[in-house]
């Protein structure tokens, strides 16, 4: 019970506090309450983490120390690493529903459950990108703006697209 008082609180008021750009002192609190009443986040001096972002379930989220976190970032479950960059929207899924029988609807269908994605270190995911279920981002990992990522990426990659691709391999590391 008090564990879904402390989720109450932030979505009633601390995913409320105006966005960093205003003050740095919103950003402080958040963090503070990620860390020392949630549990969710390594805090750290250079730890950003904006005004409303979703966590669907706080037993699936692991967040490391030096992370930004921007707005309007849904997370259902996650494992992230250290120094990650998550741009505004996206989204960070854990399940999804399994669609085999077309006797049956979808929705009615089971879910496949917590397979939570892990996001290595040091990893820039862009703008509007979409995260599925049970992939792992590897360390220093660049996902382009509204891509879907679907399958694995490989260590220091730029991928991006619908579903995400292989684009490039960062510098030094071709």
């Amino acid at each position: 019970m008090l564990s879904k008082i402390k989720y109450v609180v932030y979505y009633l008021f601390i995913q409320w506090l105006p966005n960093t750009k205003y003050t740095p002192l919103f950003n402080r609190i958040r963090v503070f309450y990620m860390d020392a009443v949630l549990g969710l986040i390594d805090r750290s001096e250079s730890a950003i983490f904006e005004n409303r972002v979703y966590i669907s379930n706080g037993d699936n989220v692991q967040i490391g120390k030096g992370c930004h976190i921007n707005e309007n970032v849904f997370i259902q479950g996650a494992t992230i690493g250290d120094f990650v960059m998550v741009a505004p929207n996206v989204s960070i899924l854990n399940d999804s529903h399994t669609f085999e029988c077309i006797d049956i609807p979808m929705v009615q269908q089971p879910k496949v459950m917590n397979d939570n994605p892990t996001i290595g270190d040091d990893v820039w995911i862009g703008r509007n990108a979409v995260i599925l279920n049970g992939v792992r981002i590897g360390e220093g990992a660049i996902v382009g703006a509204g891509a879907v990522v679907t399958r694995d990426v490989e260590p220091f990659t730029v991928v991006g697209g619908v579903p995400a691709k292989l684009i490039k391999m960062r510098p030094g590391y071709e």
